[in-house]
């Protein structure tokens, strides 16, 4: 017998009831949305530099644990690696963190500054596939002090994508301090904030070592091309074989993930997935962050079942008199657990429908005010339903054992 129409029949009946079990199964839903969003936005947003560099093979220093604490290593370990079979260029790049000082800021002195990610490039390398860094925007850095600002950089650091325009129609400039230098805006591109930087600019070689007095010899990260036809774990083996240093793995890669992530003395050479790959595991195990999402998920996750094992534990007990008038008339326990059942599913698809609304929109908010990649997916709308629907599936469980006390007895 279809048991559907007695289940929505009886959460229906009692209309203020079933309001507060949705408004908590959607409150659930939302907690658990907005963990694994922001779980996923930091995720991506640490990887977008990762993935928006042009290289096949990538070396940094065997000290560097992410891309926020890259250590420097000396250039001769990169261009060491131009003889390789299959390379075809080597390009340093050069990172750093400066105080940034906001040029249109009318507030408190301590509350102008910033720090921001320092790109340093050869203005001859294209080295990275974003809009703004082509080759008439790169020369511009040849000049001293110039520099690219990053647009989509949180709104602390001024409006300088938005004055840019303004200032180039008067043929004026904006100028900002970093380090206590001043420095150009000579144009804007794009890259994004990320959990580790709020915002980015990209300079010379030669200015980065005027902002940070560092040695010129020392990169933070190299970045191989490959030729064509040239196949990454070849050359990976090749480069492993012919580059001096110790070599040694992780213990805790497989095989296949050895072969294209290992060491070599002082640095450490990776193919692009396996960079991608490291810096995904340094935010999801390295740090307390990654934990924080999943503890939020798991909360929500709890919360619900509670709320939701009120709710049918409540509408059972009331109703466990016409339980026992079922079980009287022939009906077995299996149909009446089936009821609480499909209460429970319905209640999981009633609830999940407006939490992802409010999610989405909620995510739409988040992204306009932190710039960071967030927004809603099919596949975590997925795995939220599911949780959504297993939550209420064990809620049911745990009640159920309440149909099992209706006696018929009770009621003669």
């Amino acid at each position: 017998m279809f048991a559907i129409p007695l289940a929505w029949l009886q959460l229906k009946r009692e209309k203020v009831r079933l309001l507060v079990a949705l408004a908590g199964i959607g409150f659930a839903v939302i907690l658990m949305f907005l963990q694994l969003g922001f779980q996923d936005a930091l995720f991506e947003s640490a990887v977008t530099f990762h993935k928006n560099l042009k290289g096949d093979v990538f070396l940094v220093s065997s000290q560097s644990t992410s891309l926020i604490s890259l250590k420097s290593f000396d250039d001769r370990r990169l261009y060491a690696a131009l003889g390789t079979p299959g390379v075809e260029k080597v390009s340093p790049v050069k990172l750093g963190f400066g105080i940034w000082k906001n040029p249109f800021w009318e507030g408190p002195p301590k509350s102008q500054t910033r720090s921001i990610m320092v790109v340093g490039i050869d203005p001859d390398d294209d080295v990275m596939s974003l809009e703004g860094l082509e080759a008439e925007n790169r020369n511009l850095l040849r000049l001293e002090d110039r520099v690219l600002f990053d647009r989509k950089s949180r709104d602390e650091f001024g409006p300088i994508a938005a004055k840019f325009d303004e200032f180039a129609a008067k043929d004026e400039a904006i100028e900002a301090e970093v380090e206590g230098r001043r420095l150009t805006i000579a144009n804007v591109f794009e890259l994004g904030a990320s959990f580790g930087a709020d915002g980015n600019m990209v300079v010379s070689n030669t200015t980065f070592h005027r902002l940070f007095n560092r040695k010129v010899n020392k990169i933070d990260m190299g970045v191989i091309q490959l030729k064509p036809d040239a196949d990454v774990v070849a050359t990976l083996d090749i480069l492993k074989q012919t580059l001096p240093g110790e070599f040694r793995v992780d213990p805790e890669l497989k095989p296949a993930q050895a072969k294209e992530d290992f060491f070599l003395g002082d640095i450490r050479v990776m193919s692009r997935d396996a960079f991608i790959a490291a810096e995904r595991k340094y935010w999801a195990e390295g740090t307390a962050i990654g934990f924080i999402f999943t503890l939020g998920t798991a909360i929500g996750f709890i919360v619900g079942i509670v709320i939701v094992y009120q709710i049918l534990y409540t509408d059972v007990a009331d109703h466990l008199a016409e339980y026992a008038t079922l079980k009287a008339m022939g009906y077995y326990n299996r149909y009446l657990l089936k009821v609480v059942f499909q209460e429970a599913f319905i209640l999981a698809v009633m609830g999940f429908i407006p939490g992802y609304f409010l999610s989405t929109g909620m995510y739409k908010l988040t992204r306009g005010a932190t710039a960071l990649p967030i927004g809603m997916t099919q596949s975590r709308s997925t795995l939220v339903f599911c949780l959504t629907v297993i939550m209420c599936l064990v809620s049911g469980a745990i009640a159920v054992r309440k149909v099992a006390d209706a006696d018929p007895a009770d009621i003669f």
